[in-house]
């Protein structure tokens, strides 16, 4: 092998490193990635099918902040997620929430409507009113099964 190609394969190889540097921060700087800080709060749930940690949370369309962890209450055997909501943002205390998709076959989120109070939601505290996820496949039961003992009852007549 002569210096030329030694020089060249250096080249090439810190070339292909600092590339690969650079798509690895600006992945994590175009995923919005932002460990500091926020407030928590908590909310309950009869069924939160397709959110997991890490889904958005949106006011209008617009990402407000992630789901940091769900669990089970022991007490009354709800489905619990506490939520990490942007410093910026505060919400009122009559705030609400449910589970909406972004399509008919796309992801869910937590999409959050503000309240009108005067007071305004701290750490630790608890969105009271909150709406659970649809059941795409129930709804589906419902609607065949429901249309089919219209047709037996107009059957019976």
């Amino acid at each position: 092998m002569n210096k030329t190609s030694n020089y060249f394969e250096i080249i090439v190889g810190t070339f292909v490193l600092f590339c690969a540097i650079f798509f690895f921060f600006s992945s994590f700087r175009s995923a919005k990635i932002n460990n500091s800080g926020g407030y928590h709060l908590i909310a309950k749930f009869e069924n939160i099918d397709g959110l997991v940690s890490g889904s958005d949370i949106k006011i209008s369309g617009v990402k407000i902040g992630t789901i940091e962890d769900q669990f089970l209450d022991q007490k009354d055997f709800r489905a619990t997620l506490k939520l990490n909501i942007d410093q910026n943002v505060k919400l009122p205390s009559d705030t609400s929430a449910k589970i909406s998709s972004e399509g008919l076959l796309g992801s869910k989120y937590l999409s959050i409507t503000p309240g009108g109070d005067e007071e305004n939601l701290k750490d630790g505290e608890e969105i009271m009113f909150t709406q659970s996820s649809i059941n795409l496949e129930d709804l589906l039961g419902k609607f065949i099964f429901g249309s089919d003992k219209k047709d037996k009852k107009d059957e019976q007549k």
